[in-house]
């Protein structure tokens, strides 16, 4: 079989036997389109729940945190590309099966954990592997949390939300030509965030870089457009720093982070400086 649709985000690649989408993750086998990174975890740490970043969601508590390699972006800021920028061939990783992941979860409560955190690389191209491993955590009551890109066609998106209780879920810029320059789409991540911030808890990360998304109008129409889907959603300002194919780059004045939340704060209520 061949010309088989990916319909996991909105790249939709059409794939052939055999071949595999942009993600580097998700390929045809034999007319079905399947994460190739099925259980296969290149990180597992247990974490503050500050540190994903949320705020907001249960606070001063821990979450068992869990990533595979690929991402259906390519940002040349990744943060995470050692990971996200690789595939199944040259990726460090070990096989960690749903059950064995919600049973290591189970067994970490004691020093805090609430649940499981599917984040480091983009958790949404192993789409299987989260449903089941959430489908699981829930009837342990685990709490599942997904730290996202947010590019994510809307059927699976939907299908996916009653199994998640909170998402931090990144809006890079608030201009087309930057979603474009990283092969995404600005629409496609605001019907993410309306979408999920009307069943779960949402927090929303914007990482500064500068000459490329810090100037206080864009942070303005940025927040703006967030306070009208919920003035109560909190935003996180980060700053970068130099890393994949931008390491010719400054890191971002902590000045600048503090500038814009200042401006984020005329829309927002909750607005935290990351990184600084």
């Amino acid at each position: 079989m061949t010309g088989v649709t990916c319909s996991i985000c909105p790249h939709k690649c059409q794939l052939n036997e055999g071949q595999t989408g942009k993600c580097r993750a998700r390929t045809n086998h034999g007319g079905l389109v399947r994460c190739d990174n099925y259980g296969l975890v290149t990180s597992l740490a247990l974490d503050t729940i500050e540190k994903k970043p949320l705020r907001r969601f249960h606070p001063g508590s821990m979450i068992l945190s869990t990533g595979s390699f690929g991402c259906n972006l390519r940002c040349s800021f990744c943060q995470n590309s050692e990971i996200s920028m690789t595939d199944k061939a040259h990726a460090e990783f070990v096989t960690v099966s749903p059950h064995h992941l919600v049973e290591k979860a189970i067994a970490l409560q004691p020093k805090g954990n609430i649940g499981i955190a599917f984040t480091y690389n983009e958790p949404l191209i192993g789409y299987e592997y989260v449903f089941d491993s959430s489908k699981l955590a829930k009837e342990y009551d685990l709490k599942t949390v997904l730290v996202t890109n947010g590019y994510i066609c809307e059927e699976p998106l939907i299908t996916l939300l009653p199994l998640i209780d909170a998402m931090n879920i990144d809006l890079k810029s608030f201009s087309d030509d930057f979603y474009k320059n990283v092969g995404g789409s600005l629409e496609d991540v605001k019907r993410t965030i309306s979408l999920s911030a009307a069943q779960c808890h949402v927090e929303i990360t914007t990482l500064v870089i500068p000459g490329e998304n810090d100037t206080d109008s864009e942070m303005r129409n940025l927040t703006r457009w967030i306070a009208s889907v919920r003035p109560d959603i909190p935003l996180h300002i980060s700053r970068f720093f130099p890393s994949y194919k931008m390491r010719d780059r400054k890191a971002t004045d902590p000045e600048v982070i503090y500038r814009l939340a200042k401006v984020a704060r005329e829309s927002l209520r909750h607005v935290y400086e990351g990184n600084c």
